[in-house]
């Protein structure tokens, strides 16, 4: 089955909803192994598919994900796993496909081919609409603006619009200086379907629990946060999931390190702790308005989050009556010391209303057809 082709000649009725056919290019929808897209990914297609729009995943056999699937069957797209070949053969062949489409989105951060990606798909039929979904704004527009020959300079305003999953005015406005036509903010959000509260489970039970991989650009600040506020609340107990801890991190006898966390253990890892960390990464705390999906899984399953401070958290949660929020790790700590258990469901409580009420992926899908009615209408 190939993407659906449209007809431009024929206009909808005033008022009637638009679809559209996508092909979209990312790192991974079946898998979210060393793959933090995968629940973002998750939750916009899936509402974008309720809306009546028919997309196509395109990602490549790499990085060992296959062999760690969470997802057998994908109910709201076809997906379509490719080959990594040397001579490009099988990505040309999902690329021919995909010139199909009415929208065609080269997502960052694939993993494999990804210059050859966001070069290629501006070369498809003319009059296609062509989207670079940026799921590491800051990580992109630092590399670009530390290297002058980077080849993403000359791609970038050949893009109809660029999405980013988090960043706010101050992403936008450094986007657009750089030369691209429009940029818009999709920011992560609650899937209710996925991320819901559940029964406690003994194995998760901890004062703090933290998810993440161990990632350069992550790791000093969970060594201040996390392992910081772990020595600081010694009689505390403290849960650390995610890839990479397991070697050359502290060691600390309250500290308990478990792997890799499945997505169907996630809601009762956010559920059992009293209370749930995020501590974003450099880039995107120093940008702000970026909340990670671990901020929203963790208050969608009833969590009470401590998060680290970063500019524009209050359009989300509001500090101290729907989360904490820290500046470091000793802070972190006393929160820790000072929470109740009956606090701590409060608190939870409250945000995941706040983020049902507003911040869910159906908010966000039509936030992105909106755009996408305006994208096709420009490009008939």
């Amino acid at each position: 089955m190939q993407p659906t082709v449209s007809n431009h000649q024929e206009r909808p009725l005033s008022g009637e909803r638009r679809t559209h056919s996508i092909a979209f290019f990312g790192s991974s929808l079946v898998s979210a192994y060393w793959n933090g897209a995968a629940t973002y990914f998750r939750g916009m297609i899936k509402e974008l598919h309720r809306r009546g729009h028919r997309i196509t995943f395109y990602e490549p056999d790499a990085f060992e994900r296959q062999d760690h699937r969470d997802m057998d069957e994908v109910p709201y797209a076809r997906s379509d796993v490719y080959p990594v070949e040397d001579d490009n053969s099988e990505l040309e062949r999902r690329l021919e496909e995909a010139s199909l489409a009415d929208v065609v989105v080269k997502a960052s951060g694939v993993g494999v081919r990804d210059e050859y990606l966001e070069s290629r798909v501006l070369k498809l039929r003319r009059g296609q609409t062509r989207i670079f979904w940026d799921v590491d704004a800051p990580a992109t527009l630092a590399r670009m603006e530390e290297n002058p020959d980077d080849p993403f300079h000359q791609c970038l305003p050949c893009y109809d619009c660029v999405f980013t999953y988090g960043g706010g005015a101050p992403v936008v406005e450094r986007y657009e200086a750089m030369g691209a036509r429009k940029c818009v903010p999709i920011y992560n959000a609650l899937d209710p379907e996925t991320h819901f509260a559940v029964e406690p489970e003994e194995r998760f039970r901890s004062s703090l629990a933290f998810a993440g991989n161990r990632l350069p650009d992550r790791e000093e600040r969970v060594l201040e946060f996390f392992f910081g506020a772990a020595r600081n609340a010694p009689d505390d107990s403290f849960l650390l999931a995610g890839n990479g801890w397991q070697e050359n991190a502290p060691v600390l006898p309250n500290v308990k390190k478990i792997g890799h966390l499945y997505t169907k253990d996630h809601n009762a890892f956010n559920r059992t702790a009293k209370a749930v960390l995020n501590v974003c990464r450099e880039s995107m705390a120093k940008n702000g308005y970026s909340p990670p999906t671990r901020f929203f899984e963790a208050v969608g399953a009833g969590g009470c989050l401590i998060t680290d401070a970063w500019e524009g958290i209050e359009e989300f949660l509001n500090p101290g009556e729907e989360c904490l929020v820290a500046r470091d790790g000793n802070e972190v700590a006393e929160f820790v010391k000072s929470l109740t258990w009956d606090e701590s469901v409060r608190m939870g409580e409250r945000a995941r209303l706040k983020l049902l009420e507003k911040h869910t992926y159906a908010h966000r899908a039509l936030e992105a057809e909106r755009m996408l009615d305006f994208l096709v209408d420009r490009s008939i």
